[in-house]
């Protein structure tokens, strides 16, 4: 997918260009976003009436849809923007990945194609076409990677490359090399009184923090009376302070880990890192003027 996600940011020109310039993107690849109709039933009845290939319908609502006779997109136009940046390019995958406009006349995406989590090999395909495109490659990764780690980095850098959160917390995530884990959940769910419940709805680690640590058991839902979920900010507040806590690997052994939180309407996220992941060890060298800096 690299390939051909290079291939579409280099025709537009659009490397080092902020916001990643989908619209122009997708005219280079002349591929045309439909904006004058309504992704509803009708119009769906009407695709699937007049296909003559192969179909590949969504398994729920209808949130995007590419149609490889006209070389267009549809997109539901009651997501988010941001989340409309995403399904384009997504849709925009399945066109400009070659073995897969071979598949489909017709391919239909909804909230279970457009997840991370989905088991179907051609969705999996466009969405890190998507992802690459959007996040341009290893620009994202290189330019958070000049910072001091913690969750404002990809929140701040992903509003600039005009990606979510999500999008951008995940990808900070899984392409660091530092230990690291964000558990996302739903939005916690008052209780009568001052309790409440978040369901923990994926797991996104690192690399290094599954080589280190494994693959933890945690909780199905996080409350006031547990450490992580103290964590989660209610009410106006978005954000917690950061924190220290213990957590332990499949082998028994504790590491020491700093944790904090970040909230949206539509998510929690709790970022973890281990402490000495971050711990910086500069060596100079004798007779040297250059040092290097090692990361344990």
């Amino acid at each position: 997918m690299r390939v051909e996600a290079r291939s579409a940011l280099k025709r537009a020109n659009a490397f080092g260009r902020l916001p990643t310039p989908v619209d122009d993107i997708l005219t280079a690849a002349k591929l045309t976003v439909v904006d004058d109709e309504v992704l509803d039933e009708g119009l769906l009845a009407r695709f699937r009436r007049k296909a003559t290939g192969a179909l590949k319908s969504a398994l729920s609502k209808v949130l995007g849809l590419f149609d490889a006779r006209g070389w267009l997109i549809h997109v539901d136009r009651g997501v988010a923007t941001v989340k409309q940046t995403f399904i384009k390019l997504h849709e925009a995958g399945h066109g400009l990945l070659v073995w897969q406009r071979k598949m489909y006349a017709v391919a239909e995406d909804c909230k279970v194609t457009l997840t991370d989590e989905t088991e179907d090999l051609f969705e999996r395909e466009a969405n890190n076409f998507a992802t690459e495109v959007l996040f341009q490659l290893d620009a994202f990764t290189e330019q958070a990677a000049d910072c001091a780690f913690g969750i404002n980095v990809p929140l701040k850098l992903g509003r600039k490359y005009g990606a979510s959160a999500y999008s951008s917390i995940r990808r900070y995530v899984r392409k660091n090399e530092r230990a690291c884990v964000v558990l996302v959940l739903d939005p916690p769910v008052v209780a009568d009184g001052a309790g409440f419940h978040a369901t923990l709805r994926r797991v996104v680690p690192s690399p290094a923090f599954v080589e280190r640590v494994g693959s933890p058991a945690w909780p199905p839902v996080f409350t006031p009376d547990d450490e992580l979920g103290d964590m989660v900010p209610l009410g106006k507040r978005r954000m917690s302070r950061q924190r220290t806590l213990s957590l332990t690997d499949r082998n028994g052994t504790d590491h020491e880990c700093l944790a904090e939180a970040f909230a949206t309407p539509f998510q929690v996220f709790i970022l973890i890192h281990l402490k000495k992941a971050l711990t910086k060890t500069t060596v100079v060298l004798p007779g040297a003027v250059n040092r290097q800096t090692a990361w344990p």
